[in-house]
């Protein structure tokens, strides 16, 4: 989520469109009323959890789960955020506890989360030809993380429209191949499900009909299931920011914005190098039985998924250690910054990289494709990667402190909480009350950003004018 410290507050709320009713206006007014009291970081925070709570509600129905039964408030909490954060990790397997209802409710907030609200209420409004005033567009900007305010609904017209085009052709891919195992109408649901799944970086799947938290093992041999499965990722997790200037720009890289080329580029290289590194721990561990096809899908696969989508194709609860921490690397660093993608975000540790190359060559400021990075996205790098490391510290300390289950896990669990991903090594469904507690916690502060959480406690705090004297200090 990405964090202007520099908005200025807006303190005219926005007005009705004309050819709205007297109770259209009324009601528009109130909300605006009470969102003018709230910053912008606090209206998506809430709105995040108000789409949480309520899928947590309808999730407790009992035409939610299969057997009619209804299923404790705890449990559909934590898929209710684990699906609206698009994280993936489940206490039950979706295709043996939830029915049919459940599963499509699941499915909206997979949606909903991975394009952010924002987007869908933007949506609505091009529909119905409201005028889109100032304050919404700088609510839009936020949660689409555009660069600028100009543009922004144009922004969000080419992230809705790419996102149901590439999730349809993923549908009828992964559609037509399910067919063949389940028949038409089965395969073809399992095909969309699938696919928005995958797009939007969530890792929930429907693969437990033999056995429960299967993921895509079955699969880890078929190139269409798995190419598919990795192009979805990639793409949603690029950022719509990226999506615009390729399409403006087409294939003339020297005309990218330097925030394109830093996102491709650097994708590349983690898709690339942790391929290789994965094969390289495991070739004697989970890859040994595996053919040379089936090696380098799971190889791919692995370095894809982890950055930030949850599948998985081989059984991370029999990874090597050296696979597990690579898996937190991965996972950590996430995809980019306004895609359906978790973690720091690529750009974020490219420039937190800059940084420290900096500080040791004692150069003046943080220069890329000749253009220097301005101070405040410096400041926010440094920020988010401190805030996130430091809560998923805490909260494997306390976790580790009140069960005894192996550390590597803990950590797995904990780094794939915070940054969205959903990889497990089985651990999810042993967790106490406190223990999932934290991890929702993580979950929520993944998707909203662990900066605009903090700010959104902070940023109405008055500032005090003036300055205390500098004084020296050690530091190192």
């Amino acid at each position: 989520m990405k964090i202007n410290l520099g908005d200025m507050p807006q303190k005219q709320p926005p007005k009705a469109s004309e050819g709205d009713t007297p109770k259209q206006k009324k009601l528009f007014a109130r909300v605006s009323k009470f969102g003018g009291n709230l910053t912008r970081t606090q209206i998506i925070a809430l709105g995040f959890f108000l789409i949480i709570l309520l899928g947590t509600l309808i999730l407790m129905l009992p035409i939610s789960s299969k057997g009619g039964r209804v299923t404790p408030f705890f449990d559909c909490l934590f898929t209710a955020t684990s699906a609206t954060c698009v994280t993936g990790l489940v206490v039950v397997d979706t295709y043996q506890n939830w029915s049919l209802f459940g599963q499509l409710v699941i499915l909206c907030m997979i949606q909903v989360g991975g394009l952010g609200f924002m987007a869908f209420l933007t949506m609505i409004s091009l529909i119905a030809h409201r005028k889109i005033g100032l304050k919404e567009r700088g609510l839009i900007s936020e949660s689409v993380n555009a660069i600028q305010l100009g543009g922004v609904v144009k922004l969000v017209e080419i992230a809705l429209k790419g996102t149901f085009l590439v999730e349809g052709i993923g549908a009828v891919i992964l559609g037509i191949r399910f067919s063949l195992d389940f028949g038409p109408l089965k395969g073809f649901y399992y095909g969309v499900f699938h696919s928005i799944s995958a797009f939007c970086n969530a890792g929930f799947d429907l693969m437990g009909y033999e056995e429960e938290y299967m993921s895509l093992c079955g699969y880890r041999g078929d190139w269409v299931v798995n190419l598919t499965v990795v192009a979805l990722i990639v793409i949603g997790g690029l950022g719509f920011l990226v999506w615009q200037d390729i399409l403006e720009k087409k294939r003339d890289f020297r005309r990218y914005r330097v925030h394109t080329k830093i996102v491709l580029i650097t994708s590349l290289v983690l898709i690339v190098a942790g391929a290789l590194i994965f094969y390289f721990i495991e070739k004697n561990g989970i890859l040994a039985d595996l053919d040379a096809g089936e090696t380098f899908l799971a190889s791919l696969f692995a370095s894809v998924t982890a950055r930030t989508a949850g599948f998985n194709t081989t059984d991370i609860g029999k990874t090597e250690d050296a696979g597990k921490l690579l898996y937190m690397i991965l996972m950590f660093i996430g995809g980019s910054p306004g895609s359906t993608a978790g973690g720091i975000k690529t750009t974020t540790f490219v420039v937190f990289l800059l940084y420290m190359k900096a500080n040791f060559q004692r150069t003046r400021g943080v220069n890329i494709f000749h253009r220097r990075i301005d101070e405040d996205a410096i400041k926010r790098a440094t920020a988010i990667v401190t805030m996130n490391l430091s809560l998923i510290l805490v909260c494997t300390l306390i976790i580790s402190a009140t069960q005894n289950i192996n550390l590597a896990d803990i950590l797995l669990e904990t780094f794939s909480a915070m940054n969205t991903v959903g990889m497990s090594s089985g651990i999810t469904r042993d967790l106490n009350t406190l223990s999932r507690f934290l991890i929702i916690l993580l979950m929520f502060c993944g998707r909203v950003g662990s900066l605009s959480v903090a700010l959104s406690f902070t940023e109405k705090k008055k500032v005090e004018p003036f300055a205390y004297p500098e004084e020296r200090i050690l530091i190192g």
